[in-house]
């Protein structure tokens, strides 16, 4: 009797044991100590849609929105894992090198900002004979063969840089020498700025240019390149920057050669309507705005998705713009300013 009254109190023990044995597994992950995230919590890794952005990188605080507004849409929460290859100091190689990696690893699309124009020729092939579409984030590339890729998404250049000239020429009917400063040579958007500008002001001949330059995107070689062209040209009325950045310093060396900005002394003109421009124009360091908008994760989101499904989409998707031409107009958009 003794036998059976142990053998059933150990046989007890084994199944509490084994019950509390079962609970933990069910519950926490061997050698953890938390609870394991049940399915619905997290999505797995085999069904994510992997895309591969090959980036432009640290290049202003227009770009750093941009970039920023496509990692935040493409994550895992919405099904995507997104791997992000910025470019080595805006080297094409690099991105070359990261578009070619990203086809050989089989990813299910690729976004491509290019930091030049030209070149992708040969890597657009290879995406698409590995059934892998492309679209193209903001930058165009040439030749513009829309055969190789699913789409492009991006304000329009040419009709940005026109309201620009399209102010200027309406607002200052007297005329007088102007200066453009430009973006990095071979960057498709600076080609794009020129001809949208430039389609308005030939018909403007009281506006005279001058000079025209690169300063890379930067405050510092604007301002720099806009004291150059002061001392050599020191009438000048009208300077075209094709980014905010550049015009910053452009203002900088206008007020430093001791002249004021605005319609008394020299105007100055950007694209892409960064906050820091914003808050520029509300305070007379600018004189128009015209906004280049970043933030088109959702136009992007549906364009990636209908080229998965295999879906036809137009080459080019416009991201609607806006411009600020005073002032009060900067104030009263301070507030909402995302970027």
């Amino acid at each position: 009797m003794f036998n059976n009254q142990l053998r059933w109190g150990l046989g007890l023990i084994g199944a509490i044991a084994l019950t509390f044995t079962a609970a933990g597994c069910a519950g926490t992950p061997a050698g953890t100590g938390a609870p394991a995230e049940s399915p619905a919590q997290t999505q797995p890794a085999g069904d994510l849609t992997t895309i591969g952005f090959v980036a432009v990188g640290p290049e202003g605080a227009w770009r750093k929105a941009n970039e920023q507004n496509v990692q935040d849409t493409f994550t895992k929460e919405a099904g995507f894992d997104l791997k992000y290859a910025p470019a080595a100091n805006l080297d094409q190689k690099s991105q070359i090198d990261a578009f070619t990696a990203f086809v050989d690893e089989g990813v299910d699309l690729i976004l491509l900002s290019a930091t030049e124009a030209t070149g992708w020729e040969d890597s657009l092939q290879r995406a698409q004979e590995a059934e892998i579409p492309v679209i193209l984030v903001d930058r165009g590339i040439s030749p513009d063969d829309t055969s190789l890729y699913a789409t492009r998404l991006a304000p329009n250049n040419v009709t940005v840089a026109k309201s620009i000239a399209e102010w200027l020429v309406a607002n200052y009917p007297d005329g007088g020498e102007y200066i453009t400063l430009e973006g990095p040579a071979g960057v498709g958007v600076v080609d794009e700025r020129n001809q949208g500008f430039d389609e308005v002001i030939s018909g403007a001949p009281q506006w005279k240019k001058v000079g025209a330059q690169t300063a890379n995107w930067k405050v510092d070689e604007g301002k720099s390149v806009t004291e150059t062209f002061l001392k050599s040209n020191p009438n000048i009325k009208f300077v075209f920057a094709q980014n905010d950045e550049m015009g910053l310093g452009a203002s900088e060396a206008v007020t430093e050669a001791g002249k004021v900005v605005g319609a008394d002394g020299v105007l100055i003109a950007t694209i892409d309507g960064t906050k820091n421009a914003i808050q520029a124009l509300a305070d007379g360091k600018l004189s128009f705005v015209a906004e280049y908008n970043p933030l088109f994760g959702d136009q992007l989101l549906d364009a990636v998705k209908k080229a998965l499904a295999g879906e036809k989409q137009e080459p080019y998707i416009e991201v609607i713009s806006t411009t600020f031409d005073s002032p009060e107009a900067a104030k009263a958009a301070l507030p909402d300013r995302k970027f």
